[in-house]
C-alpha cells in the first residue's frame, strides 16, 4: 500500500485533566512557599539588639580581674590592646575578685556612662566560689537586659567553669542566643595551662591578653562601622 500525504492523519493529543491539576497544585505550593518565606524574612528578628547602638557614650570593658588585666604589665590588659587595634577608646571597669552579683551591684556605675558598647565578662569567680550557676546566668541576663534598655550593644565574653568538664559553655551560648548579643566563647580558650600565655593558673600574661584582644578584634571587625559610629 502506498502512502500519500492525503492518507496521513494528524495525531490528536489527549487532554489529561489529572496532569494539568497536578501542575496547578505544584505551582500553587511553590507560590505559597515563596510568600511564606518572604513574610518570615520581613518579620525576622535582628541578629543583635542595638545594632547600631542608640547610646552615645564610651565603650566599656566591665567584669572581673580578666578585663582589669591582672597579671599583665601596664597597658597590656586586653581592653587597652583592643582599643589600640580598633582605634576606639575603651573605659576599663574590671575589678579583681568580682562575681556576677558584684557586677550587678556595680551596674549603675556603668549605666551612668550610657556606653555604646559593653564588653561583659563575669563568671570566673562565681565558679571558683561555687556560686550556683542559675544565679550567675540570672545576674548576667539582668545586666544585659538593663544595658539593652539604655541602647547599649553588649558583647558577652564566656569563661569556662573551674572544673575538668566545662559546665558553662552551653549556658553562655544559650544566654547569648536568648538575649541576641554578640558572643565570644571561653576567654581563655587556647591559653589555659600554657605557661607561654599565662602569668598564673587563672590569669594571662602580656602575650595571653594580646591573644584575647586579637580574638575580640576578629569578631568585632565586621560590625565596627556601626558600633564605632563612624
Amino acid at each position: 500500500m502506498r502512502l500519500t500525504v492525503s492518507t496521513i492523519r494528524p495525531v490528536k493529543l489527549q487532554h489529561n485533566p489529572s496532569l494539568m491539576s497536578a501542575k496547578k497544585l505544584l505551582l500553587f505550593i511553590l507560590t505559597l512557599g515563596l510568600a511564606v518565606a518572604y513574610l518570615l524574612w520581613l518579620r525576622r528578628e535582628p541578629p543583635y539588639v542595638n545594632d547600631p547602638p542608640r547610646a552615645t557614650g564610651p565603650w566599656v570593658a566591665f567584669g572581673d580581674s580578666l578585663p582589669e588585666g591582672y597579671g599583665a604589665s601596664p597597658g597590656h590588659d586586653y581592653p587597652s590592646l583592643l582599643s589600640q587595634r580598633i582605634g576606639v577608646p575603651i573605659t576599663n571597669l574590671g575589678k579583681s575578685g568580682d562575681t556576677s552579683s558584684d557586677g550587678l551591684a556595680r551596674l549603675e556605675e556603668v549605666r551612668r556612662l550610657k556606653p555604646r558598647v559593653v564588653l561583659l565578662c563575669f563568671g570566673g569567680n562565681d565558679s571558683l566560689n561555687h556560686e550556683p550557676s542559675a544565679r550567675t546566668f540570672a545576674n548576667l541576663a539582668q545586666m544585659i537586659a538593663r544595658l539593652h534598655e539604655d541602647g547599649t550593644f553588649v558583647v558577652l565574653i564566656g569563661i569556662r567553669s573551674a572544673s575538668l568538664r566545662d559546665h558553662n559553655e552551653k549556658r553562655f551560648k544559650q544566654l547569648a542566643r536568648e538575649q541576641h548579643v554578640l558572643y565570644m566563647p571561653d576567654v581563655l580558650q587556647g591559653l589555659a595551662f600554657k605557661p607561654i600565655y599565662m602569668s598564673d593558673g587563672i590569669h594571662p600574661n602580656d602575650e595571653g591578653y594580646g591573644r584575647i584582644s586579637e580574638r575580640l578584634d576578629k569578631i568585632l571587625h565586621p560590625l565596627l562601622p556601626r558600633l564605632s559610629g563612624r
